[in-house]
């Protein structure tokens, strides 16, 4: 794993981000998880744990500044991702994980466990079936769906103040012309990655306008 932690180092000097050692620690053994559960509930499809740490862990904290709130949900987590990253990183607020595969919210939740994060809830639902008491600062979805179908799924899930954050690959052009509200493209730049990334902000008081 000392390739791992070199590269995790690295690129989080280049994301400018500042963790602990145990942060650190705490993010490479959930790449242990991913690697020691993947043979049995097939988690991800990338089985290099180098390329987990830039593909799961960089990916992930590339869009921690622009997370907002405290209390934030993950729709879609499905191994986790980027929920667990950023709550590691992030233990002053909480983080709510969904999804609806039973596997992975069975290995999310053992994720959880092994790694004391008392910071996450994990929940088995699809996300227009579930309900939360409160609702979120911060919505976040990573290759979810289309931004249409996306925004219709989880706008009963943010705050009056609250935004939505929907990470993807190449800019989606086609998909913000279907959209109606207000929108705001983050490129990202994830270290040891060439492909494209973005972020698409939304704000929950353009969403009022169109919904």
């Amino acid at each position: 794993m000392e390739s791992c932690r070199k590269n995790l180092v690295s690129g989080l000097d280049q994301l400018g981000l500042s963790i602990s050692e145990q942060q650190i620690d705490l993010l490479l053994a959930f790449i242990r998880l991913i690697e020691k559960w993947n043979k049995a509930y097939n988690l991800t499809s990338i089985r290099n744990k180098d390329e987990m740490v830039t593909l799961h862990l960089l990916d992930s904290l590339s869009i921690l500044p622009y997370v907002k709130g405290t209390r934030i949900i993950d729709c879609g987590t499905g191994a986790g991702l980027p929920g667990l990253p950023l709550a590691i990183c992030l233990p002053e607020y909480h983080f709510t994980l969904l999804d609806s595969n039973a596997k992975k919210t069975r290995f999310v939740q053992q994720a959880i466990l092994e790694l004391k994060l008392k910071n996450v809830s994990i929940h088995h639902s699809r996300v227009e079936d579930y309900q939360p008491e409160k609702r979120f600062d911060c919505v976040i979805t990573r290759a979810f769906t289309h931004l249409s179908e996306m925004i219709s799924l989880t706008a009963h899930l943010l705050a009056d103040d609250g935004v939505l954050l929907a990470m993807k690959g190449q800019h989606p052009e086609q998909e913000l012309a279907a959209v109606k509200a207000k929108t705001k493209v983050i490129p990202l730049v994830v270290p040891g990655l060439a492909a494209e990334r973005c972020l698409v902000q939304i704000e929950t008081a353009t969403l009022a306008e169109v919904l």
